[in-house]
């Protein structure tokens, strides 16, 4: 019996073939294992002996055979498949994230406004992140559920408002600036992540050159900048830095102020936080007869609402799906 055709097999197709027709239900070896029956015992021994080495034999070849063309299959797909890196491609193959995207929109918006872009550290200690923001021993944002500290007593920073205590310690009035960067809180939904991006604003001038007033038509102006023609409103709040402060609010730019599941049916969507800086802010940087306004705002909210997306931790999870809808 040749074994030869299998060695010559060009294909995995053709070489399944020559495994049915020596091994399969009707194959020859098959056939010859079923004609021992005819023969005497001393024939049966000596032939079953030569056909089990025959067997093996033709197993033996048709796996290496089987590999060798299996090999052959993927140097052939990964060489049609191989793509030159040093070629340049007039179409843009990637996507800027949501996020990256939403940012650069805001720190375009208000560069063009004479804003400084200042940084500061993620890991910061007590006094720049709490303490010179008027934020008391007692205050729940100081709660371990809240933050993460460290064990020397420093913490991941929970807003970019430390970086705004680092400038006006290192400079003197007039400061106009936002701090864009990455913070982190003990939080984890839809809408939260442990780790998100703000971008705060401060703007600080002699006493009686920055009022409310100043602060309400900046950001009415950015965030019609941002979603469009929306309707803005101010509501009285409270945040310990500012003082008065207010939380900013939109129409709804899902239902047009008409009412609908995403805005509870008020018509509106809480965008930011904004006020007053509070006296005792410029007290612990040591700035006298001066006056300011600050805002800060989630990039990730911002982002979720101008790209309609529901849940915040897709956004981090690295779906394909998604990104490619940013094209």
């Amino acid at each position: 019996m040749d074994l030869d055709q299998i060695k010559k097999a060009a294909s995995l197709e053709e070489l399944e073939k020559i495994r049915v027709s020596l091994l399969g239900k009707n194959g020859i070896i098959t056939k010859r294992f079923k004609e021992l029956k005819n023969l005497s015992n001393e024939e049966k021994k000596k032939v079953a002996k030569e056909l089990n080495e025959l067997k093996e034999k033709a197993l033996e070849l048709i796996s290496q055979k089987k590999y060798e063309l299996e090999e052959e299959l993927l140097n052939m797909k990964l060489k049609s498949e191989r793509i030159d890196v040093t070629l340049f491609n007039p179409k843009p193959t990637g996507a800027i994230h949501p996020i990256s995207d939403t940012m650069n929109k805001i720190i375009d918006f208000f560069t063009k406004l004479n804003f400084s872009v200042e940084t500061g550290p993620l890991v910061e200690d007590d006094f720049h992140n709490f303490e010179a923001l008027n934020l008391p021993k007692y205050h729940p944002a100081r709660d371990m559920q809240d933050t993460f500290y460290f064990k020397d007593g420093t913490l991941l920073r929970t807003h970019t408002s430390p970086v705004q205590i680092r400038t006006m310690l290192k400079q003197k009035p007039p400061i106009r600036m936002i701090s864009p960067g990455a913070v982190f809180r003990r939080d984890y939904d839809l809408t939260h992540t442990p780790m998100f991006h703000q971008v705060e604003g401060l703007v600080v001038d002699e006493k009686g050159k920055v009022s409310f007033a100043n602060l309400k038509f900046i950001l009415e102006s950015f965030l019609i900048h941002m979603f469009g023609d929306v309707k803005v409103r101010f509501r009285p709040s409270f945040f310990p830095f500012t003082e008065p402060s207010a939380e900013v609010d939109i129409s709804c730019i899902f239902c047009k102020g008409e009412g609908c599941r995403v805005c509870s049916h008020t018509g509106w969507l809480e965008v930011l936080g904004c006020g007053v800086v509070d006296p005792n802010v410029f007290k612990a940087v040591g700035y006298e007869n001066v006056s300011g306004y600050a805002f800060g705002l989630g990039v990730e909210r911002f982002a979720m609402l101008l790209n309609r997306i529901n849940d915040l931790r897709s956004m981090y999870e690295g779906d394909i799906r998604l990104m490619e809808q940013f094209k």
